[in-house]
């Protein structure tokens, strides 16, 4: 189940709409693939568009957060063959989003899951 939720009716942002489908379609995809639960948050503030992508699966040990953002890098690759995927997902995520001038995070929330934070500058 996805659940999506914004404070914004309608905001311009000159990018590159494909790649930036490409970025969103992978987050938003791997938190399907990983959950039963995910949330799509999307507000405006200080400037900035904030895409905030949290569900409700096993998250990622937290000595891992960067290391995924490495090209062929998976987490587990017992535990994720199933699931299929090259390991290049979040590394070409984390390209697109730093070409835009933009930021992306992840975190482990405390109720477990995890959260992808992604800041683009308007």
């Amino acid at each position: 189940m996805i659940e999506c939720e914004t404070n914004i009716t309608r905001l311009p942002y000159r990018g590159r709409s494909l790649a930036l489908k490409r970025a969103f379609a992978n987050v938003i995809g791997n938190a399907v693939k990983y959950a039963t639960q995910t949330q799509v948050y999307i507000e405006q503030r200080r400037g900035e568009v904030h895409v905030i992508v949290s569900d409700n699966g096993p998250g990622i040990p937290e000595a891992q957060l960067e290391k995924v953002f490495a090209a062929f890098y998976r987490v587990d690759s017992a535990r994720t063959a199933s699931k299929g995927g090259t390991g290049l997902g979040l590394a070409i995520t984390q390209d697109i989003i730093h070409t835009h001038k933009g930021k992306i995070q992840l975190s482990n929330k405390p109720e477990g899951g995890l959260m992808v934070s992604i800041a683009l500058m308007i």
